[in-house]
């Protein structure tokens, strides 16, 4: 009975161990390409805008890509991240319906493959130790018209933007002509020489903008003129139009044209100049004050105080994300954190018909402060003195819904060419946002400078002019791109230990200067006279009780660290040790079951 008990263990094992072997070998032809894309925002998965792309080609599309496989041996890093983009376009590939062909070359040095990799665009680079040229780039051609597109090198630091590269190069080789878009601005967005003389790029909005539109530059002369043919106009920084101008945009958006326009209470790459389009607005029934300055003390960053060169929150610039971008509008519905400096707000006029839909909004922690009071501010901190909270949400970025009346409602009126339509504007108070500074790292990288966004300004940008111009996939997918993921538990401990921070901050500063006071008074009822007593016993006083500040804000200070440093460790210990634990567990018990079965089996025999 023991003997015939043993068998079919002895004889398992060997059946287990192939049926192993062939699961494996199987899931490898079986799930070749396959995917579990556990991350939060679904970062490794096709977005449906790459989908829909993939579905809406129009006809077929060559893909090439060129990597050297025996050149990069050595560099594991490099091999890696071309089997994510191997995998990637394998995916693609599946979901067009047999409209991309792919193809993969190896191009050794000194063959045709080589002269043909550059002569697609590719740039090589050179490999450590033996300086062989490496390829790893991607070659598009549309052989219905011989248009040609690629992507010269996979940079690894460009891993986040993979799918949005992809996309774009695929959208580009199949769309024919590219919407027209126009803009007129204040702002040196174009580059050119600064005020010292040196030369600067165009703005990367700006660059970002050039690659999906055919973008036209209005100036002082052309604005008044726009052209019929413009399928997106763009205002930024308009600031004392003429008559014409108004009446040119005017009579473009009452003919149902699309419209962006930035403007600012306090635009600081303007020299903290405001820009405004009254008459338009309040024919608009929208109401938006040039000299007011939004503050939200809850969505302040940290910057570098002016005066006293120590990090501060500065509540006129702000980091939104969240709840304050609208996750139903396609502009904003895909972004993760927009940032702005010193923006307005806007509202709506009494007894108007239209309706504004949000975009981007602050807090109910915000407040609204006159724009001279954040210009002549030295000290961001003391900004807070007297904050004082309104409790409701501000309009930074809108969409203007309803029919717009005429700024011009006699000439309208008399000709009758331009009928009131919907409304196809969207407006935002702030123009800082599109400046580099507050959303991209500059980072030199092989023979090119490498943009790195940390916010999505110049997503939400080129969102906006392509949902203008008509229904773009791309929006899905720009907004995945931003590498940083802000820690908002812990920028929440950071805010609540910094408001107690100000208070004693505050604190001391009164207590110091009302001792001060005291102090002079003192001097002068004893002029010429040695130290009295009074004097000395008050500023022994006031020396103690500074230091006692002083310790409650390093106390402070320690307890936010401390705070942080604890969830710092409940997260270590659920990544690194409870899931092993668990799993340990689990297999214990198991075990235990087992064993126990075994032996209620031999027990009975």
């Amino acid at each position: 009975m023991r003997a015939r008990g043993r068998f079919p263990l002895w004889l398992g094992l060997p059946a287990l161990a192939a049926a192993y072997v062939l699961l494996v070998l199987g899931s490898s032809a079986w799930l070749k390409g396959r995917r579990v894309d556990l991350t939060q925002d679904q970062l490794y998965t096709l977005s449906p805008g790459t989908r829909r792309i993939l579905d809406g080609l129009k006809q077929p599309l060559d893909l090439t890509l060129y990597f050297s496989d025996r050149a990069s041996r050595s560099l594991p890093q490099l091999r890696a991240y071309h089997q994510r983009v191997v995998d990637m376009l394998d995916e693609m590939a599946r979901d067009a319906h047999g409209r991309i062909h792919l193809s993969q070359v190896d191009p050794l040095a000194f063959s045709e493959d080589e002269d043909r990799a550059t002569a697609a665009g590719l740039t090589p680079v050179r490999g450590e130790g033996n300086g062989e040229a490496i390829f790893f780039g991607l070659a598009g051609r549309n052989p219905a018209d011989g248009r040609t597109a690629s992507i010269p090198f996979f940079l690894p630091a460009k891993e986040p933007f993979l799918e949005y590269d992809l996309a774009k190069l695929i959208h580009d080789l199949d769309i024919a002509h590219k919407p027209r878009v126009a803009i007129f601005s204040e702002l040196p967005i174009w580059g050119g020489a600064d005020a010292s003389g040196q030369d600067q790029p165009p703005w990367t909005v700006l660059q970002q903008l050039r690659q999906l539109f055919d973008v036209q530059r209005l100036d002082a002369s052309s604005l008044a003129k726009i052209d019929g043919g413009i399928d997106v106009l763009v205002l930024i920084q308009p600031r004392a139009l003429s008559d014409a101008d108004v009446h040119a945009i005017d009579r473009y958006v009452q003919a149902g044209g699309r419209l962006l326009a930035f403007v600012d209470p306090d635009s600081e790459v303007d020299g903290g100049l405001s820009s405004d389009l009254p008459k338009l607005f309040r024919a608009w029934g929208i109401a938006f004050d040039p000299g007011r300055v939004l503050l939200d003390r809850a969505r302040a960053l940290t910057v570098q105080s002016p005066l006293t060169g120590t990090p501060v929150r500065h509540p006129a610039v702000l980091g939104l994300s969240d709840g304050e971008l609208n996750r139903h509008d396609p502009v904003t519905a895909a972004l993760s954190v927009i940032d702005v400096s010193t923006a307005g707000y806007f509202g709506l006029l009494p007894d108007t018909a239209t309706r504004l839909e949000p975009l981007i909004q602050s807090t109910t922690e915000a407040m609204s402060v006159s724009a001279d009071t954040v210009r002549n501010t030295a000290d961001p901190s003391s900004l807070y003195e007297g904050y004082k909270p309104d409790g409701e949400h501000y309009a930074i970025a809108v969409r203007v819904l309803g029919k717009l009346g005429s700024a011009f409602p006699g000439e309208a009126g008399a000709d009758g060419a331009h009928p009131a339509r919907d409304a196809q504007v969207l407006l935002v108070a702030d123009t800082d946002l599109l400046s580099d500074r507050l959303w991209v790292q500059a980072t030199p990288s092989l023979d090119q400078t490498l943009m790195s966004p940390f916010a999505n300004n110049g997503d939400f940008f080129v969102n906006a002019i392509d949902d203008l111009s008509g229904p773009s996939d791309l929006i899905a997918i720009r907004g995945r791109a931003v590498a940083e993921r802000r820690f908002t538990r812990v920028d929440a401990m950071r805010r609540s230990a910094d408001e107690k921070f100000k208070a004693k901050q505050l604190e001391l500063q009164a207590e110091l200067a009302d001792t001060e006071q005291r102090l002079a008074a003192l001097r002068n009822a004893v002029h010429g006279q040695a130290r009295s007593a009074a004097q000395k016993a008050a500023l022994e006083q006031f020396t103690q009780r500074k230091l006692a500040i002083r310790g409650e804000l390093r106390a402070v200070q320690r307890q936010l660290d401390a705070d942080i440093e604890h969830l710092s460790m409940q997260l270590k210990f659920l990544d690194i040790l409870a899931m092993p634990i668990l799993l340990t567990l689990i297999a214990l018990l198991y075990g235990g079951v087992r064993l126990r079965r075994r032996r209620t089996r031999q027990g009975w025999r």
